[in-house]
């Protein structure tokens, strides 16, 4: 539904061409089906991207001079605007003004994107990507049906921890958070309301859920608490009560160094000698203390084999140890997993016999159909006990 505006961007036969629809921009054409009205009534989501300084203003004054803002007049589903315009304009005091009272009717107003404009220009104000629009489409469509995840909680810590050693290195792993956003995505897409604790990540952040950045294994460990209880984020933003599902998807550091050098360490000074102690155990933590009942906790395994058993073993072992109700567990021997698009996991709960339970299992799978996997499994053990979930076909 291009503006007349945009109609000099992109020719009206090219529009027609591309959408395999007639292209109207007045409340004229079709009268008789008054379609600024059918539009907005019939519509699931209505996305205005790009979002121009001129279409904020008049959708937040009320203006209905076109089919487009006579749509956004009528439209009772999600509204989703992708501001795009020179940064100059972005952060004009009108500008913040329409966007503030826009969002205080419930509009969903993007932020912009930092980097090339038009011309030589450089700044916040350029559309944001398509896949980040995306997020933010499923994460309003999810939120307007009913999931099998909708009214929950749900938790996710993603991404490899960092413990510094000095101003400028750290010890760190090669997790890339890949699994654990694929998890809130999830998540998200099943109509939960989503809190991400990220660490290091090598992937973009979801849209459509709350996030809060972390570095060291301590930090995730307070973060992770404050998610629980539904504290207010680094943004400022609160949950709505205690989460139903905390999954530790994140690779937390065992060890830190004991101390942190003040100023960068120098070669000249000779190889450093490294004294290393535990860093908190956050899901064996958070499993013990329970911060409240009918929280399920689900945990990650990234185990290999070696001369005292092989990754079953070892998954079992931590099953025990940690205390979480599911254990997602991977063989990650050779590297395998880190940085990857693909992941394959057994999923292992506590047995009435004290041994451990496969649950789930998949083949090797993209992350996002893992994560599907994963969450099927916290479904049916949110819903109560019973016979396993079956495997994803």
């Amino acid at each position: 539904m291009p503006t007349e505006a945009a109609l000099r961007f992109v020719g009206e036969p090219t529009w027609s061409a591309l959408s395999g629809h007639p292209v109207v921009t007045d409340v004229w054409s079709d009268a008789h089906e008054v379609p600024h009205v059918a539009i907005g009534r019939t519509a699931d989501l209505v996305v205005v991207a790009p979002a121009t300084a001129d279409l904020l203003a008049r959708a937040a004054n009320g203006l209905a001079d076109d089919l487009l803002t006579s749509t956004l007049l009528t439209a009772t589903c999600p509204v989703l605007l992708a501001p795009a315009m020179h940064t100059e304009m972005w952060q004009h005091p009108a500008t913040r003004a329409n966007v503030a009272t826009l969002r205080s009717r419930g509009v969903v107003v993007v932020e912009p994107a930092v980097g090339r404009l038009t011309g030589s220009d450089s700044g916040p104000g350029r559309l944001p990507e398509p896949e980040d629009l995306l997020g933010h489409v499923r994460a309003l469509l999810s939120s307007a049906r009913s999931g099998d995840l909708a009214g929950r909680r749900v938790v996710v810590s993603a991404g490899g921890t960092r413990e510094p050693l000095d101003p400028v290195r750290f010890l760190g792993n090669a997790s890339s958070g890949r699994q654990g956003i694929a998890l809130a995505e999830a998540a998200r897409d099943r109509g939960a309301d989503v809190h991400l604790v990220a660490a290091h990540v090598e992937v973009p952040l979801p849209a459509g859920v709350r996030t809060t950045r972390v570095g060291t294994a301590a930090e995730l460990h307070t973060a992770v608490v404050a998610a629980l209880g539904g504290a207010a984020d680094t943004a400022g933003s609160v949950g709505t009560g205690p989460a139903d599902v905390l999954v530790m998807a994140a690779a937390v550091a065992d060890f830190r160094p004991d101390a942190v050098a003040g100023t960068k360490i120098k070669k000249t000074d000779g190889a450093p000698v490294l004294r290393l102690v535990r860093t908190v155990d956050v899901l064996a933590a958070v499993s013990h203390a329970r911060p409240h009942p009918g929280l399920v906790v689900v945990g990650f395994a990234a185990e290999t084999g070696d001369a005292t058993g092989d990754v079953r073993h070892h998954a079992e072992a931590k099953l025990a140890a940690k205390g979480c109700d599911l254990l997602v567990v991977n063989d990650v021997s050779g590297g395998a997993v880190f940085g990857s698009d693909v992941n394959r996991v057994v999923v292992l709960a506590p047995g009435a016999d004290g041994r451990a339970e496969e649950v789930a299992a998949t083949p090797t799978l993209d992350k996002r159909a893992v994560a599907e996997a994963v969450l099927d499994a916290v479904v049916h053990r949110l819903a109560g006990p019973g016979p396993a979930a079956p495997d994803r076909p």
